[in-house]
C-alpha cells in the first residue's frame, strides 16, 4: 500500500510555472554553453564558425542530450527543479521511463528540427530553379503551420496543465515530480527591487521632458558665476562685447536683449527661440528686445 502511494505521488503533475521554469533554464544553458564554446575561437579569425555554425551548435546540443534526456530522462532545467519526463502512452498510472523511440524522435524533433530551420534556407539559396521556388514555399507554409500549431497547443497548456510543447503532445510524454512535491519558496525581494527601479525610471522619464535644462543650468552658471556693479551705459557695452555670453567667441553679428551683454546672432536667436522666458545666463536680465549692437568692434581692440 505504501508503495502504491509512493508511485501515485511520483506521478503527480508538475505546476504550469515549474514546466515553464524548465524551458527557460534549458535556454539559459544552451546559451550558456554557446558562449562558452564560442569564447574558445576568441583568437582565430572572426568569422571561422559562421559557414558551420548550424551543425556545431547540432553537436553540442546532441551532447546535451545524451547526458539528461538519454540517460536520465530529464532535461537540465527539469533536474534542477525536481522533474522528470514520464511515458504517458503507458496504460499504468505507475512512473514509467521514456522509450528508446521517445527520445530518438525527441532528438529528430528538437536538434534535427532547429538544425533544418537553420539550414534549409542555404540549401535552396543558390539555385534559382522553379522547383526551388516552389520548395521555399512550402517550406515557409510549413514553418508557419508549425508556428501556429505551436500557439494553439501553448494556449491549451495555459489550460489543462500538460504538454507545455508541441514535441511533448506529439510523442506523448509528461512532466511529473521525480519525489513528493514541497513547498514552492518564492522570494519577493529582488521583484520589489526590480517594480522599485522600474517605476522610478518611468517616472523620470515623464519627467525630464517637462524640465528645461538648458535654462537650468545657465541659472545655476549665474549664481556660481555673480557680475555685479555693471553699468548700463554705452562704453561698459563696448568692453563687453569682445565675446559672446553665451558661447565665449568673438561675437558675430552682435545683438543685445537689454542688458550690458553682447551675443551671437545666431546664439541667442536660438536659444530665444527654444524658450520664449530666456534670461541672460550673465546678470539674469530677460529678453526685452533683440537690438542689434550699434557699436562697431574692430579687430584692433582686442590688442
Amino acid at each position: 500500500m505504501a508503495s502504491s502511494t509512493g508511485n501515485e505521488k511520483s506521478v503527480n503533475p508538475v505546476l504550469r510555472i515549474s514546466q515553464l521554469d524548465a524551458l527557460e533554464l534549458n535556454k539559459a544553458l544552451e546559451q550558456l554553453v554557446w558562449s562558452q564554446f564560442t569564447s574558445c575561437f576568441h583568437g582565430f579569425k572572426p568569422g571561422v564558425l559562421a559557414n558551420f555554425e548550424p551543425e556545431v551548435k547540432a553537436f553540442l546540443w546532441l551532447i546535451l542530450w545524451r547526458f539528461t534526456i538519454y540517460s536520465k530522462n530529464a532535461t537540465v532545467g527539469q533536474a534542477i527543479l525536481n522533474i522528470q519526463y514520464k511515458n504517458n502512452l503507458s496504460q499504468t498510472e505507475k512512473y514509467q521511463p521514456l522509450s528508446k523511440h521517445q527520445k530518438l524522435w525527441y532528438l529528430i524533433f528538437t536538434v534535427g528540427g532547429r538544425w533544418l530551420e537553420e539550414r534549409c534556407f542555404d540549401l535552396f539559396s543558390n539555385r534559382q530553379l522553379q522547383s526551388s521556388c516552389k520548395i521555399k514555399r512550402y517550406i515557409n507554409f510549413g514553418a508557419g503551420l508549425l508556428k501556429f500549431c505551436g500557439l494553439v497547443n501553448f494556449l491549451i497548456f495555459l489550460q489543462k496543465g500538460t504538454f507545455a510543447t508541441l514535441t511533448e503532445r506529439i510523442l506523448g510524454i509528461r512532466s511529473v515530480f521525480c519525489k513528493p512535491q514541497g513547498v514552492r519558496q518564492v522570494g519577493f525581494e529582488y521583484m520589489n527591487r526590480e517594480l522599485l527601479w522600474h517605476g522610478f525610471a518611468e517616472f523620470l522619464i515623464y519627467l525630464l521632458p517637462l524640465i528645461n535644462a538648458q535654462k537650468l543650468k545657465l541659472k545655476l552658471s549665474s549664481w556660481c558665476l555673480p557680475i555685479a556693479g555693471l553699468s548700463n551705459s554705452e562704453n561698459t557695452s563696448a568692453d563687453h562685447c569682445k565675446e559672446c555670453s553665451l558661447c565665449g567667441e568673438w561675437p558675430t553679428m552682435p545683438h543685445t536683449i537689454g542688458c550690458s551683454h553682447v551675443f551671437c546672432y545666431f546664439c541667442i536667436k536660438s536659444n530665444y527661440l527654444s524658450d520664449m522666458y530666456f534670461t541672460c545666463p550673465k546678470c539674469g536680465s530677460e529678453v526685452h528686445s533683440l537690438q542689434p549692437l550699434k557699436y562697431k568692434i574692430e579687430m584692433t581692440e582686442l590688442h
